[in-house]
């Protein structure tokens, strides 16, 4: 199997920045993955005692529709994060500075609307990630999987629906839900599958136009009587991993 892109996602449920080449590092996500969240105005979250709580605590796809129409990105040699909103002019702030990350919360705030809870916040905490499951890991998507969904659903389906670190070409559908526990090598690194991606709501949204087009959830249960499509992996030795990289399993199936 085959590498054939590479995503992290700095800000949860906004843009994917596609990566060529990525290092990565034993126990840890993709760097800069998910390093980042709104926190809706009642949320859990405490940066000074960070802890995984549920996505809803955060501005997300699966309640938040219309933050696919807020396009960012992130240099995170300079902290900085650019914002473009349809109907505000561009917003250009640190990350690193309360003025900063009070004027990036503001602007999201105005995108979500009626859905904001309270005074949302824009927050990280030092090695934190906002990941939807508590485990630190790695997200691969087998694209013969999601080519078998978009049979059933009779539509094609962009990859991005689903927000996944890498996608691989090759193998046959479903197959990767055998690698549950066992070793795999994708490109330099290595690393352990853990578990199956259950998928929510949030792959309803199409990522262009922000509206709810699609079914994925029901498809995938009514079609092949599960919620899943792809895999979580922790990292055990890290590498570098690139765009044409193989994807090896390793061990013997027991």
């Amino acid at each position: 199997m085959r590498i054939e892109t590479i995503y992290r996602y700095p800000v949860k449920g906004l843009t994917a920045e596609a990566m060529e080449e990525v290092g990565l590092t034993p126990g840890a996500t993709l760097p800069e993955d998910r390093r980042f969240a709104l926190a809706q105005g009642d949320s859990a979250f405490n940066p000074d005692a960070p802890a995984w709580v549920p996505k809803r605590n955060f501005g997300c796809l699966m309640a938040n529709a219309r933050l696919a129409l807020v396009h960012s990105a992130f240099d995170a040699r300079t902290g900085e994060l650019v914002l473009r909103i349809p109907g505000s002019a561009p917003v250009i702030a640190s990350t690193r500075t309360d003025e900063g990350r009070a004027a990036i919360a503001r602007a999201l705030t105005a995108a979500l609307g009626e859905e904001a809870r309270g005074t949302p916040r824009f927050v990280e905490a030092p090695g934190h990630s906002f990941s939807d499951v508590a485990k630190k890991v790695v997200s691969i998507i087998g694209l013969s999987s999601l080519h078998a969904l978009e049979q059933v659903a009779g539509m094609p389906l962009d990859p991005l629906r689903f927000r996944a670190n890498v996608y691989v070409s090759g193998g046959k559908p479903w197959a990767e839900f055998d690698w549950i526990g066992r070793e795999i090598l994708l490109g330099q690194a290595r690393l352990r599958v853990v578990k199956r991606i259950v998928r929510c709501p949030a792959t309803e949204v199409n990522p262009l136009t922000a509206e709810r087009d699609a079914q994925p959830p029901r498809w995938l249960r009514e079609h092949f009587g599960h919620a899943d499509l792809g895999i979580y992996a922790e990292v055990l030795e890290g590498g570098r991993i690139a765009v044409g990289d193989a994807l090896e399993v390793t061990d013997p199936e027991g």
